[in-house]
């Protein structure tokens, strides 16, 4: 025995490297270890240790802490992905350097209230007086249902992009509707499905915001002045005074900025909504008022006016393609996302959307039946059934409601114009764009809007067609890029709503084409360039 211990301490003052590998190991699988008839049968054994690891313990000075496992990378240990949450927060805010160059991404001092604003402000527009018409075809019960199941579609879509946003597996935030499209589905889909109808839903939209603001500005004058005013100014120079003003606001900086301008246009909105159906309905229904849909020639044209007032009304509903613009204003970290306020904003700005559309839809329906003008909608039938039972005042302050929603929006939604035009300058010169070069691209910008709308005066003839292409982006691509992105499992619940959605999505929108197609075909456009009415 004494040998023995001769040996091994003869062996301990030996290099390690010098010493014969040890066999390695025995051990039970893990299953066996945690059996419990296992420990209760086994006998005792005792532990043999080998000859390497007796010798190494001698050297090794005693300690109580347990022996940190070796790393192989120089990387902090608090950078590394189970380190801690300060990573995620770090890839929560992961930004492209150019954004802080660009009027959206500007400015990221944003809050639920100035998101509540601005969705407000993009929300409401002209093209809810249109509402009434479309039960005219529809009738009350199918009108009811058809204005719910868009408005919850639509709100539904929303709460989606909302949550595409932020990105917590790559890190990035998606600001504009066209950079999370092309990440989701790639940039050649992108140039093809979604690039016209977004560029449509901003410029179009401006032009016809300044068709409409400054037709609304003549008529707002004709109210106050009379005919005891001499030199009116025509249909053109009135768009000229319009866009004057629209280019004048359109010189503040960024999106955050103009929060005030959108809560004015908001109250503006609100309040010719609220007033016009007050006003109807206070003045009782027009004799001969009847509620029997409108019937049709033939059964096609039937089947394709109920297509056009399914469009009327989703058509009622906008402001998607701005939704990740406005939420890219406010401040993300894995503490403090940004769709938290931003979804608070939504809900506010939406309920108040229900309160304005729904009595708007119905009080002008009770009000007016299938007597409402097609064109104009419920602004028209003011004007026309109650001008002379109305005090002006009352007509004139619904108009200056209308201009000034109409300067405002038109802000917002110019904002993604303006952001492209100086994302390519920025991209070029890999330098922020000067004010001066800023201010020349949106005067370009709104005097073009000008120029649109004085030559292409019959341009709102095309817009159940144009509004057709568009409609994917308010109810199917959210519901398709939702499935690309996170992946539900396949056949769950989720799983068949967002495709269920997408497909019938596409599917009106592809019916609404036809319709307007058929529209344009069967009753023709009045084709008058540089001669607006």
């Amino acid at each position: 025995m004494s040998e023995e211990v001769g040996e091994i301490s003869a062996a301990a003052a030996t290099p390690i490297t010098e010493m014969a590998e040890p066999s390695p190991a025995v051990s039970a699988p893990p299953a066996q270890y945690r059996s419990k008839s296992l420990r209760d049968k086994a006998p005792a054994v005792p532990l043999v240790v080998p000859k390497r690891t007796e010798a190494v313990a001698e050297i090794t000075p005693k300690s109580n802490k347990t022996p940190r496992t070796p790393r192989l990378s120089l990387t902090p240990r608090f950078l590394t992905p189970l380190g801690s949450p300060i990573r995620k927060a770090l890839h929560l805010t992961k930004l492209d350097p150019q954004d802080a160059w660009l009027p959206i991404t500007e400015s990221r001092n944003g809050n639920a209230y100035y998101a509540a604003f601005h969705t407000l402000s993009s929300g409401i527009g002209i093209q809810a007086l249109i509402l009434p018409v479309a039960f005219t075809i529809l009738g009350w019960t199918w009108g009811l249902i058809s204005l719910t199941v868009t408005f919850v579609w639509q709100l539904y879509t929303l709460a989606l992009l909302v949550k595409l946003h932020e990105s917590t597996e790559t890190g990035m935030r998606y600001s504009r509707y066209l950079q999370l499209f092309n990440v989701t589905f790639g940039e050649r889909l992108g140039k093809l499905l979604a690039l016209f109808p977004i560029m449509y839903l901003s410029g179009g939209t401006c032009v016809a915001l300044v068709i409409i603001g400054g037709s609304t500005s003549k008529l707002f004058f004709q109210t106050v002045c009379g005919a005891s005013c001499s030199g009116h100014l025509t249909t053109v120079e009135w768009y000229l005074v319009f866009t004057c003003a629209a280019v004048v606001l359109s010189q503040l900086p960024n999106l955050n900025s103009i929060a005030g301008v959108s809560l004015i246009g908001a109250i503006s909105a609100i309040g010719y909504c609220t007033l016009i159906w007050i006003v109807s309905v206070s003045e009782s229904r027009l004799p001969g008022v009847s509620y029997d849909p409108v019937p049709a020639k033939t059964q096609v044209s039937r089947v394709f006016g109920i297509l056009n007032a399914l469009g009327i009304v989703a058509f009622a509903f906008r402001g998607h393609n701005l939704t990740l613009e406005i939420q890219a204003t406010m401040p993300s970290s894995e503490k403090n996302p940004s769709h938290v306020p931003m979804w608070k904003g939504v809900k506010v700005a939406y309920a108040i959307i229900a309160v304005c559309l729904f009595p708007l839809a119905i009080g002008g329906y009770w009000a007016y039946g299938h007597m409402i003008p097609a064109n104009g909608g419920m602004l028209t039938a003011l004007y026309a059934f109650h001008s002379r039972d109305v005090s002006r005042s009352i007509l004139g302050l619904t108009s200056v409601f209308v201009i000034v929603n109409a300067v405002s929006s038109f802000q917002i939604y110019g904002m993604p114009m303006f952001d492209d035009m100086e994302s390519k300058y920025t991209t070029r010169m890999k330098k922020p764009c000067p004010w001066w070069l800023r201010s020349l691209f949106r005067i370009m910008f709104g005097y073009g809007c000008f120029f649109v709308a004085v030559a292409i005066p019959f341009l709102g003839s095309l817009a159940g067609l144009i509004g057709g292409i568009a409609l994917p982006v308010t109810l199917a691509y959210p519901c398709f890029m939702w499935l690309k992105v996170k992946k539900p499992k396949m056949y769950s619940g989720m799983w068949f709503l967002n495709w269920g959605l997408g497909l019938s999505g596409m599917s009106l929108s592809g019916v609404l084409i036809a319709a307007g197609v058929y529209v344009v075909i069967d009753t023709g456009i009045e084709v008058s360039f540089f001669k607006p009415h």
